[in-house]
């Protein structure tokens, strides 16, 4: 099943500086958190590299249509299965309107907890935050494509079904050597982890996963067949504290690396979804 997430945000800079500074795609990791790596191989195709959480999350997308002034649409080739699109309105006086709309598909145990606990959600709008913080502090782009992308018919808003190529391969998975941390977040001045065990062998399997409700009652496991939680127990979930390892990011980079956010309290455990 997916997950659709759309999201705004008004900057402070005219269009041609905010869709200029979008089309640097390999200067992403500089304001979407868990983003390891972009690497553009052309003009219309990037490699992706994610963290999240301890998983390490690899994906090839295209790009489907890219109009200057208008819109940057994709969708993943091979890897983590998502797609979706950026917009970009002048509302006028020097103003720009940035639309996100943004689809994947959760992988495996813990990216489905993140995703019931709407992890990729709060990240995307923390991403387009900083964002926002990025271009309105430099006040110009730090650099332009101004290139055309696609064959003149709209894409609209692609959702996972652009890149049902990328299916069936598992996202190029591989879990962080000692894997303690699973899923967290802190956005918005909140903070969820949830606890997993270590890796069972040295395949990526499924972990474990354990979640101590704040009311004293029993912790409760689920295991790798187990993707559901209860109501009580997703609003009950305590902040994750002295795990061994830092997780952070998100599905196709709308993710924030909360370590570098001077509005989250560093000492807290973080982690993430893309």
């Amino acid at each position: 099943m997916s997950t659709k997430v759309e999201k705004s945000i008004l900057v402070n800079v005219p269009i041609s500086i905010a869709y200029n500074q979008w089309t640097q795609f390999e200067e992403f990791p500089h304001f979407m958190g868990g983003v390891k790596t972009v690497t553009q191989l052309d003009d219309e195709r990037l490699n992706w590299v994610v963290e999240i959480g301890g998983v390490r999350r690899q994906w090839d997308a295209t790009i489907l249509e890219q109009v200057p002034d208008s819109k940057v649409s994709w969708a993943a080739t091979e890897g983590a299965t998502n797609a979706g699109s950026v917009s970009f309105e002048d509302v006028g006086g020097g103003q720009t309107q940035v639309h996100l709309v943004l689809e994947y598909e959760p992988e495996g145990l813990v990216e489905k907890i993140g995703d019931k606990l709407n992890v990729v959600e709060n990240q995307a709008e923390a991403d387009l935050h900083r964002f926002k913080a990025f271009i309105e502090d430099e006040g110009y782009a730090t650099g332009a494509w101004r290139g055309t992308v696609g064959t003149g018919i709209d894409t609209g808003e692609p959702g996972v079904e652009a890149a049902a190529a990328s299916r069936g391969d598992g996202g190029k998975a591989g879990i962080s050597g000692k894997v303690a941390a699973g899923v967290g977040l802190a956005a918005a001045a909140a903070a969820v982890g949830v606890a997993a065990s270590k890796k069972h062998d040295k395949d990526d399997v499924e972990n474990d996963v354990t979640i101590t409700p704040v009311d004293g009652a029993a912790p409760e496991v689920y295991t790798s067949e187990e993707s559901e939680l209860s109501p009580s127990t997703k609003d009950t979930l305590l902040p994750v504290d002295d795990v061994d390892t830092v997780g952070t990011g998100s599905q196709a980079g709308f993710a924030t690396d909360t370590l570098d956010d001077p509005l989250v309290d560093k000492n807290r455990t973080t982690g993430g979804a893309l």
